[in-house]
């Protein structure tokens, strides 16, 4: 999700990661060109901050070769599934919530709480009462908060300078535009909050308010976030900013998966904003206004919460700084903006990702100079790899191969693929440094960096590894997801790659 460089093998277009899921409910948008649409979205796509692609040679493409789903795998991925997360999800992030606030952080406590209420209505009507009620459409408080950072992110984004860059070429020859500003946006944004909350402060108010009522915050993003989604839907449907657009026919999937690549609303790109300048955000200033509130609770600073705060907070400076290569992984080349990526931007990521630091704010334990040093140095190493790992993608990228890697020339695979339009084209699959090492090394430090900033809780509950625990299932299912693809994809190539690479993720075990 939202949060993590998404590339699982080093190929220089980037386009690679496209997957399966994105299949024929492209015909659907033949009909839109068969209406008399596609020049108005040709246009838009102009207009609203699209280059579109068509006519010359790309340097990437994309692929969207897809296979159909039938039967029973259609019922199920297409239907049952996505109205599965669209209902349980949102009841997921307030259950987690209340299992992290009110229970301390321990299943067993919660599961007794329902249980003793005896009859199934009792329960039902009990974690109704605990959990929604009063909430279930939100506060004005958390309104408030909410709007005013969404402005503050529009307005920052709009504002601040940045070097303007392209995305990777889609389906459909359109290439989204940008601004790399996103550091300078964190660094501005982050110095802005410590602003306010020196401000308030002198004026008898707390940021650490919204910790305290991080409840009626996740309430509100939930209401929220659904109702964006849907007008989401509704505009792909109706005004779309570019050709990369459509549906399958099915309402339920269509508001799941989302109507368009890459919307564009007051000529901001939706998924910029949901994804990095809401929710990416969004997530360092909670964590931060959580340990706040832990220094506030234990009038003196716990080195437990500093070492997550830390950890986090530098991390999430390194995405920001690589933003750019960001806007090139699969959350963005592949997955729409729909349920599944907006609302899991808008809502999962400031909820479930933060939950860790609403614990340490609430139970933080001293650590002791040792361990505090120790977390400390694995982490930020953690950190440097990962970024060093980006470097070396960046280096080869823009010199298309001719650099030095650890010293010596830089060992590439040039594997050819062909997209729809029967054009081929070639991407380098780098098989040293690094990426020789194994297909997914970057996921080692990152998920090393997930450990150190959870162990300051340490073992008395699970709740406080939520985020380690999602984030080792997704990233083992997306790398033999991606080996799949890129083996169907590449052929002969990535065997030969496999053969140089053999390890997925962590060499002589995966």
């Amino acid at each position: 999700m939202a949060g993590h460089d998404a590339t699982t093998t080093f190929i220089l277009s980037e386009l690679d990661q496209m997957e399966t899921r994105q299949r024929a409910r492209n015909g659907q948008e033949s009909n839109d060109a068969a209406s008399g649409r596609v020049g108005k979205k040709k246009a838009a796509a102009h207009a609203d901050g699209h280059v579109n692609g068509k006519g010359r040679e790309a340097s990437v493409g994309v692929e969207t070769t897809q296979p159909q789903r039938s039967g029973l795998n259609k019922l199920l991925s297409e239907g049952l599934m996505p109205l599965f997360l669209i209902l349980s999800c949102p009841v997921s992030i307030m259950l987690l919530w209340y299992l992290n606030d009110k229970c301390g952080g321990s299943v067993l406590e919660m599961v007794h709480r329902v249980a003793s209420q005896g009859s199934v209505a009792n329960m039902v009507d009990f974690v109704y009462q605990q959990i929604w009620a009063g909430r279930w459409y939100g506060t004005a408080f958390a309104a408030q908060v909410i709007l005013g950072f969404a402005a503050w992110g529009m307005l920052l984004t709009r504002l601040l300078p940045g070097k303007p860059f392209n995305g990777p070429i889609t389906p459909k020859g359109n290439v989204p535009r940008y601004y790399d500003n996103g550091f300078l946006y964190f660094v501005v944004s982050t110095l802005a909050f410590f602003v306010l909350a020196y401000t308030l402060h002198h004026l008898g108010y707390r940021v650490t308010l919204v910790a305290e009522r991080f409840d009626e915050l996740l309430a509100t993003l939930n209401v929220a976030s659904l109702a964006f989604c849907l007008a989401l839907y509704v505009k792909g449907r109706c005004w779309p900013s570019s050709t990369d657009c459509g549906t399958s026919g099915n309402p339920v999937f269509d508001y799941y998966w989302g109507t368009e690549l890459y919307p564009r609303l007051l000529g901001f790109d939706v998924k910029q904003l949901t994804n990095c300048r809401f929710g990416m955000m969004g997530w360092a200033l909670l964590t931060i206004t959580f340990f706040l509130r832990s220094v506030e609770l234990n009038g003196a600073v716990v080195d437990a919460a500093l070492v997550h705060c830390i950890l986090l907070v530098c991390y999430l400076a390194k995405f920001f700084w690589w933003e750019s290569g960001y806007m090139r992984t699969i959350d963005i080349m592949l997955d729409r903006a729909g349920f599944y990526l907006c609302w899991g931007c808008l809502c999962w990521v400031p909820g479930l990702y933060s939950f860790p630091a609403q614990y340490l704010s609430l139970h933080a334990r001293p650590l002791g100079p040792v361990c505090t040093a120790a977390l400390l140095a694995l982490g930020l190493a953690s950190i440097l790899v990962n970024f060093l790992v980006d470097e070396q993608k960046r280096i080869v990228r823009e010199t298309n191969g001719r650099c030095n890697i650890w010293g010596k020339p830089a060992k590439l695979i040039r594997a050819e693929y062909a997209t729809e339009d029967g054009r081929k084209h070639q991407s380098l699959l780098l098989v040293s440094g690094w990426w020789g090492v194994a297909r997914h090394v970057h996921y080692v430090p990152e998920l090393l960096l997930a450990l150190c900033w959870s162990l300051p809780a340490g073992f008395q509950h699970v709740m406080p590894y939520s985020y380690f625990i999602f984030l080792t299932v997704l990233l083992v299912h997306r790398a033999h997801r991606d080996d799949l693809k890129c083996r169907a994809k590449y052929g002969k190539f990535w065997e030969e790659y496999c053969r140089h690479v053999p390890y997925k993720i962590v060499p002589y075990l995966y």
